[in-house]
């Protein structure tokens, strides 16, 4: 399982929300690029940055901090929010994504994930799906998307989809677990799909619990910020 540290940005800031909620935010006055160089020193690989100005506004907003953390390390960076057109997605590879989660965009727009899938790879788009429960959630986990997270992964599967993040909201920033039941329940169904399990993390044995699922990722954000585990921990945990 690998192992992804999570960087949300608001205002160009590390913050963590409380189950997709922008009222009940905590702000971490933390330069992104900084906490980036870190977690590379540590040794981990990835980076999972997702743009909550974004992807409640609908459009780019934070790619300068992307450009900085791009230029100041060598980490993987997975990145989402805000996207609507293939020049978003264009631009987001130029300034140095490694990959690029299509949420909201792969829910009103789906031509535009198949495009994506063809023209740069089923390793290079993820598609991004935020869930209450098994419905899924966007515009930042604002409006119900009136599809369930199976409907929305079958619908691409033909197209090549290989990657999914698939976020429990319930369970985002709590620090009181994952939901087990949805990620044994995906792999189950999906046993070819390389899922990432997001949300709720709060310490070693709920990673050591997820790794034992063969699960292909894992995001880790709040608990980082906590100091529920270390980044020594984490670095000695992932393999690829």
């Amino acid at each position: 399982m690998i192992i992804v540290p999570a960087i949300d940005i608001i205002g160009g800031h590390c913050v963590r929300l409380e189950q997709g909620k922008y009222e009940n935010v905590k702000k971490y006055d933390l330069d992104p690029a900084k906490v980036a160089g870190e977690y590379q020193e540590a040794g981990l690989t990835h980076l999972h940055l997702v743009d909550l100005d974004g992807a409640k506004q609908g459009k780019l907003v934070n790619t300068a901090v992307l450009n900085d953390v791009a230029q100041q390390t060598s980490l993987k960076i997975d990145c989402g929010g805000g996207i609507k057109t293939l020049g978003d997605v264009e631009m987001l590879f130029s300034l140095g994504a490694y990959a690029v989660n299509l949420g909201s965009a792969a829910v009103k727009n789906p031509e535009l994930m198949i495009s994506c899938l063809k023209k740069y790879g089923s390793d290079k788009i993820i598609l991004s799906a935020d869930v209450m429960g098994d419905m899924v959630r966007i515009h930042g986990w604002q409006d119900d998307a009136n599809v369930t997270i199976y409907q929305l992964i079958e619908q691409f599967m033909e197209a090549g989809l290989t990657r999914a993040c698939v976020t429990a909201i319930k369970c985002d920033g709590m620090l009181q677990g994952p939901d087990f039941a949805l990620y044994n329940d995906l792999q189950k169904r999906y046993p070819t799909l390389k899922v990432t399990a997001s949300g709720g993390v709060s310490g070693m044995e709920d990673l050591e619990k997820l790794a034992a699922t063969n699960i292909y990722s894992c995001i880790v954000g709040k608990a980082i910020y906590e100091k529920r585990v270390t980044l020594k921990q984490l670095a000695n945990l992932t393999s690829e």
